[in-house]
């Protein structure tokens, strides 16, 4: 290996790294307001990046009519609860937001092709078809349970990543898609050649985790889940609803998630079951920062993707094995380093 190939796999392995660290982040945010170790936040990754290839070939997307039926549920659902506690002026609102929302894109698609649309629009689109799916799984199938024990949760969150995988299987068929390159700028660093696409990658990664640091430092909803992801029980004694916090923490997985998958679609091409892989290397990162450290989390995430990279030119029929394996020491001193409690 010469210094060019190594600065190629050091940005391949920094471009990965990126992506692994926003879904380290994500998923750390998840567990930590929710106990839900989020296993299908790898299936956003793959739905946002499918979702944009299908408005860019001119199709309405699988996601619109999985968004429309969930939207009808959570509708059902809430609209029974306000019959039921006499609060009916919540009916309008509940019907407007779950239903008429999906309605009104779904009939804009119909009307305009979205093969058209410029690319920030495209872009947009794919986050509105996405990003709201996240607080309708919370809705759907954690909120009911919220009180159960982790692994109860863990349980729920396997059998809901099969779901959304079957699903995604049903909207967008077997084979993969890719989009093309949003810009087509290189730059000449030494031997090596920069390319436009990567660096963008990283700089978004970069906006949104600082995006991200604002909200939470800045904002009251962001405290909010800071509050509740450090003592949940005091959170709800200032006032602050569970319930909010674990639709506002999945409505930031889901765009974290689907943000991710419009960045790397036009460099790797998305299966309907891609997110898998990606979202268990995101996990590994989450891993290492023990669920609970942003930082380190996001840390290790880069690390992961360094590690794939390399692996890939010296071993790359065992890179997935190499990946995976670096949980077990990590797994290994949390293990003999932490102190064990029993969860009631």
């Amino acid at each position: 290996m010469d210094l060019q190939i190594a600065l190629l796999l050091g940005q391949d392995g920094v471009t990965n790294g990126a992506v692994y660290a926003l879904l380290a982040l994500a998923l750390v945010l998840v567990f930590a307001v929710t106990r839900v170790i989020f296993i299908p936040q790898g299936e956003f990754v793959a739905f946002g990046a499918l979702t944009l290839a299908s408005l860019q070939a001119g199709k309405l997307p699988g996601t619109l009519w999985l968004l429309l039926g969930m939207g009808i549920a959570v509708a059902l659902i809430e609209i029974a609860i306000s019959v039921r506690d006499r609060h009916l002026q919540r009916i309008p609102s509940i019907a407007l937001l779950n239903v008429g929302v999906p309605l009104v894109l779904a009939g804009a698609l119909f009307v305009v092709s979205p093969a058209t649309l410029p690319l920030p629009v495209q872009v947009v689109l794919s986050l509105m078809m996405v990003v709201p799916l996240g607080p309708m799984i919370y809705r759907l199938a954690f909120q009911p349970i919220a009180e159960a024990s982790v692994l109860v949760l863990l349980i729920v969150s396997v059998a809901v990543h099969v779901t959304l995988i079957g699903l995604g299987l049903f909207f967008f068929g077997a084979e993969g898609s890719r989009t093309p390159a949003f810009t087509d700028m290189s730059f000449e660093i030494g031997d090596a050649l920069l390319q436009g696409q990567t660096v963008l990658v990283v700089v978004a990664s970069v906006v949104l985790i600082g995006a991200l640091f604002f909200f939470f430092e800045r904002t009251i909803y962001g405290k909010a889940l800071r509050a509740t992801a450090m003592n949940r029980t005091g959170a709800r004694l200032m006032g602050i609803s569970a319930t909010v916090a674990g639709k506002l923490s999945f409505t930031l997985a889901a765009l974290i998630g689907a943000f991710s998958g419009v960045l790397i679609s036009p460099i790797t091409t998305v299966y309907y079951d891609s997110g898998f892989l990606i979202g268990l290397k995101g996990f590994v990162g989450a891993i290492i920062g023990g669920l609970a450290s942003y930082p380190v989390a996001a840390a290790g995430a880069i690390l992961v993707g360094l590690l794939e990279s390399y692996s890939s030119f010296w071993a790359s029929a065992f890179k997935e094995v190499i990946v995976f394996t670096l949980i077990i020491p990590v797994l290994l001193w949390r293990s003999l380093n932490t102190r064990h409690v029993e969860e009631e």
